[in-house]
C-alpha cells in the first residue's frame, strides 16, 4: 500500500490547504482555514468571528488560560512571549 498523497478527505480545500503548508502553518491550523474559505468566500475568511485585543495587550494569566483551553503543551513553564509565540502557531 502506498502512502496516502494530499491532505485526507476532511480537507475541502486541497491548494490552499498545501499553500498554508508551505508556508509553515500547522496541519491542524492549515485545515482549518482552508475548510472556514471552502465555505465561505475566501475573502471574508479574516473577517470572521469576535474582536478581542493582540495577545500581547493580555497579562500572562489570560494567556496561560487560553493556553489551557486550546491545550498547548508545557505552557506553565513558558514565558509571557513564548506563551503569545504558541497561542499565534497553534
Amino acid at each position: 500500500m502506498s502512502p496516502r498523497k494530499g491532505p485526507g478527505p476532511s480537507v475541502k480545500d486541497d491548494d490552499l490547504y498545501e499553500k498554508l503548508r508551505d508556508e509553515g502553518n500547522s496541519k491542524e491550523k492549515s485545515a482549518r482555514i482552508a475548510n472556514a474559505a471552502a465555505n465561505t468566500s475566501r475573502s471574508s475568511v479574516g473577517r470572521k468571528g469576535g474582536s478581542h485585543p493582540s495577545y500581547d495587550e493580555w497579562t500572562k494569566h489570560d494567556l496561560l488560560q487560553r493556553a489551557r483551553e486550546i491545550g498547548v503543551e508545557g505552557r506553565s513553564r513558558m514565558s509571557k512571549d513564548e506563551l503569545i509565540e504558541a497561542l499565534r502557531d497553534h
